[in-house]
């Protein structure tokens, strides 16, 4: 008996179950369709940033500033890498052949990271791209006591963003006057 009524107890429960998800629906929401001007200015911003980095790195002009007439003051670099790039093997030579003719000139080399990674990852990482950076210098003939290097790692992007743009420019050596 006791059996019998669990039994039915059950049965009841399940078919309630049934019933219920039988009634309920499906809410259909309606997407709009994105206009044709959002599209085309995705598309303009995308191609703006294209046109800015080569593979991950930023060739853009818009950040860089100059240590002398005509002689740039960056050099960026690949995600999590201090190796140089083409490019930055040229703004370098062109930094040498200014400090080579003005010899009274000393250079601070600040290294940077963008500001994904640890605090600590980051300045070992921007110290690491200082040290290339004027180990290319010395090799086209500055003297090394012409050069110090300093690392601040993430803590001083030149673009406060967070995408793939901005972290490019933050990856970066600076070549700072010091007298």
């Amino acid at each position: 008996m006791r059996l019998n009524k669990i039994f039915k107890n059950m049965l009841l429960v399940i078919s309630a179950g049934i019933i219920l998800t039988a009634c309920a629906t499906k809410k259909e929401v309606a997407v709009e369709a994105p206009k044709e001007e959002t599209k085309k200015e995705e598309v303009t911003k995308i191609e703006k940033i294209a046109g800015q980095m080569q593979g991950d790195v930023y060739v853009g002009t818009d950040s860089v500033k100059y240590l002398a007439d005509g002689v740039a003051d960056r050099v960026f670099f690949a995600t999590n890498e201090s190796i140089l790039t083409t490019a930055s093997r040229e703004t370098l030579r062109a930094q040498a052949a200014w400090l080579r003719e003005n010899s009274n000139i000393t250079v601070v080399l600040e290294g940077h990271a963008d500001e994904r990674g640890t605090r600590e990852y980051n300045l070992a990482l921007g110290e690491r791209r200082a040290n290339a950076a004027k180990d290319y210098l010395m090799t086209y003939g500055v003297s090394s006591d012409r050069i110090t290097v300093i690392s601040y790692g993430k803590e001083r992007p030149v673009d406060s963003g967070s995408n793939p743009l901005a972290w490019s420019k933050n990856r970066r050596s600076v070549t700072v006057k010091a007298n």
